[in-house]
């Protein structure tokens, strides 16, 4: 709105200097520190009022034993809404709303930010123990993938103009001058990846800060990729696809930077508020959209790679457990507890120094990421 507004002054009254807004850098850097600003003026109104409302994380009797965990209990929750807000807001103020790669990646975060809200507000206020039902949940998250990934498939028009047959292909990692093509797969690989991103980061929402830090790290890989895939002396120099159009989602990835950044100042140890489903379906979802829309799906794995680990160690540890269960009559375990993170609390890490150790390679994770581009 706000880009609309200066684009009009420009137009009108010609003041000098206006032309700035018509730059994506400038809009990302003001996004940014928008979501900052607005994650710190509302982030204590929110918390205080999921207090006074008593929305706190109940007890997970799984996890009394492990780490600090017992002294969560109570710890507000539903903070996802802190986040939606950084983001959504400074997307609207400083992008162009009537991009296509705006509206469909807005929409796909809002999506699943309302089933994660859903599911909190079950398992919170009205005390459903297990929230919203497994099932539901996964249809929330197929449709949002049939919306997304059918609007792609069935109206490239919306994106590529006469590059229409790019739209079911996707970059692949090391490899020059090399696409693959989903064909008639395209929908349901989107779907897989929307379901399986929200859940990932879902799963790693367990330590005080750990998931909306790795959220943010990715972030920026993401703001640098969507700013190189819309620019076509980028794209060219790069040899990646270019999307006329899809550098307005920097500004929606430089948004989720600062609004990480803003609610970590509120979820790092010890936390004063958790994001709960509200907020980790959402990010996982704006992680996958982008990565959808940007047509870089395939490095998901690697930019994602803590996302990818947590979600690999309960799929591990689960299946190991039923195989054993069956053969024995005993289930047994390949971890001390999953996700990945609570083995390393049974094994008496400290949950900072965890936190830590996982930025960290979260970090290498978005150098190799924006290596891929130049190694191949």
């Amino acid at each position: 709105m706000l880009y609309y507004l200066a684009l009009l002054i420009e137009k009108t009254l010609r003041p000098p200097g206006f032309g700035v807004f018509r730059y994506i850098t400038f809009r990302s850097a003001a996004a940014a520190i928008t979501a900052l600003f607005i994650s710190f003026l509302f982030g204590p109104m929110i918390i205080r009022a999921l207090k006074k409302k008593q929305i706190g994380e109940q007890a997970k009797q799984e996890l009394q034993q492990v780490g600090n965990h017992v002294n969560k209990a109570g710890t507000p929750t539903m903070g996802g809404l802190i986040v939606l807000l950084s983001v959504i807001l400074p997307t609207l103020l400083w992008a162009d709303i009537n991009n296509w790669f705006v509206i469909l990646i807005v929409l796909t975060t809002l999506w699943l930010g309302a089933v994660g809200f859903l599911d909190d507000y079950l398992k919170v206020i009205k005390k459903y123990s297990k929230g919203l039902i497994g099932r539901y949940k996964i249809v929330g998250q197929v449709s949002i993938g049939l919306i997304l990934g059918g609007v792609v498939y069935f109206f490239p028009d919306f994106f590529f103009s006469s590059f229409h047959k790019i739209n079911t292909l996707t970059t692949v990692p090391f490899e020059k001058n090399m696409n693959f093509d989903w064909g008639i797969l395209y929908i349901p690989a989107v779907i897989f990846i929307l379901t399986a991103t929200s859940n990932a980061v879902n799963l790693t929402d367990g330590l005080d800060g750990l998931s909306i830090g790795t959220v943010g790290v990715a972030s920026i890989s993401l703001a640098l990729i969507a700013y190189f895939t819309g620019n076509f002396t980028f794209a060219n120099y790069l040899t990646i696809i270019h999307l006329p159009g899809s550098g307005e989602l920097t500004i929606f990835a430089s948004s989720l930077v600062g609004a990480s950044l803003g609610f970590l100042w509120f979820n790092s140890y010890p936390a004063k508020v958790f994001m709960g489903d509200t907020g980790s379906l959402a990010l996982g979802g704006a992680i996958g959209g982008l990565a959808i829309l940007l047509k870089k799906e395939f490095l998901l794995p690697i930019l994602g790679g803590v996302f990818f680990a947590e979600t690999i160690s309960v799929i591990i540890q689960v299946s190991f457990f039923k195989y054993t269960k069956k053969k024995y009559g005993e289930g047994r375990r390949i971890l001390l507890m999953a996700p990945l993170h609570h083995h390393f609390e049974k094994k008496g890490w400290h949950e900072s120094q965890i936190v830590t150790r996982f930025y960290i390679i979260a970090i290498i994770l978005a150098i190799i990421t924006m290596a891929t581009f130049k190694v191949r």
